[in-house]
């Protein structure tokens, strides 16, 4: 069941782009997958980066049946589930399974406050319930809850649960989970803090999911090459460069904005456009052209 785990890689956590009338802009997807593709990097659509908890059901459909169009059989699909309820993600993980998803990656429910029980409880039976293998995505500043490692490590043994993707920004944390999850052949740990990208690798996590893939898919495949072959130096250069380039959308932010800065930022380089789903808000076009100005001469030095 634990299929193709063990190897190093490079998931990008897909922003989910959206036409004036918040309509999936399919053809923005074409681009995206393609630019993908060329790089080999792996998707993860539906993601907080992709705005999945901000999307219907006819959305997210819509959105993974234009991925698995694009990329399936080409490279890796992971596909999110979010909400608060277990029956959803469950009937969802089915859904997405049909549409052709390689991958899920569930994160905890926000809306009560739970103890380590429960949640040894919920993924449990979230796993016990689907047909593909499941990431566990602990991500606490939108989910206000955090995975215990002795949980992650407990449920690390279930023949369904395949890894997890890590985005707590505590390094205590980072170093005790590569303690107990790292270099396993069983089990993926996957850094979701993509400023630790080649600390976290070298060190024995496999796979790291950076958002700032969307723009430069290309220089992390090459982050990831340079930890592979033992070129610490030389990844530590791709880390410094791809770090200005997030500095770009989420410096002084916080997520609800950064994203919107991040969609921008893809409209300069000719992805998608910059329209984000409420609660998020669109930059207004005097906001845009002000960011704009502020981040274009690095830009175009970085990433163009």
């Amino acid at each position: 069941m634990k299929n193709n785990l063990g190897s190093d890689k490079v998931i990008v956590p897909m922003v989910s782009p959206f036409k004036e009338d918040y309509s999936i802009d399919e053809e923005a997807i074409v681009r995206i997958c393609e630019s993908f593709v060329r790089s080999g990097v792996s998707v993860f659509a539906l993601g907080t980066t992709g705005e999945g908890d901000s999307m219907s059901a006819s959305q997210k459909e819509t959105l993974l049946k234009c991925v698995v169009r694009e990329a399936k059989g080409k490279i890796k699909i992971y596909a999110g589930l979010s909400g608060n309820s277990l029956f959803q993600s469950m009937e969802d993980a089915r859904r997405y399974t049909d549409l052709g998803a390689e991958y899920l990656v569930a994160k905890l429910p926000s809306y009560y406050p739970i103890d380590e029980t429960q949640m040894l409880r919920y993924f449990g039976i979230l796993a016990d319930s689907v047909q593909l293998p499941v990431y566990l995505y602990n991500i606490p500043s939108t989910t206000h809850n955090s995975i215990p490692l002795e949980v992650l490590e407990k449920l690390s043994y279930h023949p369904k649960i395949a890894g997890t993707k890590d985005s707590e920004r505590d390094l205590a944390r980072l170093v005790e989970s590569i303690r107990l999850l790292g270099k396993r052949k069983d089990f993926d740990l996957l850094i979701g803090w993509a400023a630790m990208s080649v600390y976290g690798l070298i060190r024995g996590a496999n796979g790291i999911v950076p958002s700032t893939g969307n723009l430069t898919p290309d220089l992390y495949t090459q982050l990831m090459e340079s930890v592979r072959v033992g070129d610490e130096t030389l990844a530590l250069q791709f880390q410094e460069r791809t770090d200005r380039i997030s500095a770009l959308y989420q410096q002084g932010m916080n997520l609800s904005q950064s994203i919107a800065a991040l969609k921008v930022l893809m409209k300069m380089k000719g992805l998608c456009s910059g329209e984000v789903l409420p609660p998020i808000q669109t930059m207004s076009e005097t906001t845009e052209n002000l960011f704009i100005s502020d981040v274009s001469n690095e830009f175009k030095s970085l990433v163009l």
